[in-house]
């Protein structure tokens, strides 16, 4: 029982230094060497290979504009996010169920650092980008995942046409 108790302390002293990862801390830019891991909603893009280029602003109103993307199955498309609000936003790719358990972490453990090539996360009144093939066909989604955002409705639709 000691030694539970001796972790805790030892957890809760470590989260007390540990910085806040979506309000106080500009994320880094994503590293030189992409992972590239094939998802449900396609893999990691190549800038070379974006030929076109989708703007979306989010705001504090909690809504991206656009909210619906069109993209065709095989396409790179280079997502440039700017963020018209006075607080961190970010762009999440997946699927309802994927963003959904994601959000529902993010409410448990909001401090928690994440960095995808399917994910964007941009200080106010900054730019950030996602490059991202689209090689499977279907509808996904896309959200702001910080804690409270999700849950205010600030989410969007890909629809991947088939080739």
């Amino acid at each position: 029982m000691k030694t539970l108790i001796a972790i805790a302390a030892v957890l809760a002293l470590g989260s007390a230094f540990h910085v806040d990862a979506h309000e106080t801390k500009d994320h880094k830019k994503k590293p030189a060497v992409v992972k590239k891991e094939q998802k449900p909603w396609g893999i990691a893009g190549d800038a070379k290979a974006a030929k076109r280029t989708l703007n979306n602003a989010k705001t504090d109103t909690m809504r991206f504009s656009p909210d619906k993307l069109d993209v065709k199955e095989g396409e790179t498309i280079r997502i440039v996010l700017k963020n018209e609000g006075k607080m961190l936003h970010e762009m999440v790719i997946g699927t309802k169920k994927e963003l959904d358990d994601h959000a529902a972490l993010m409410l448990k453990f909001p401090t928690m650092e994440h960095e995808e090539p399917y994910m964007a996360h941009v200080p106010a009144g900054k730019s950030g980008e996602i490059i991202w093939t689209f090689n499977r066909a279907g509808d996904f989604d896309f959200a702001c995942l910080i804690a409270g955002h999700y849950q205010s409705g600030m989410v969007g639709k890909i629809k991947v046409a088939s080739k």
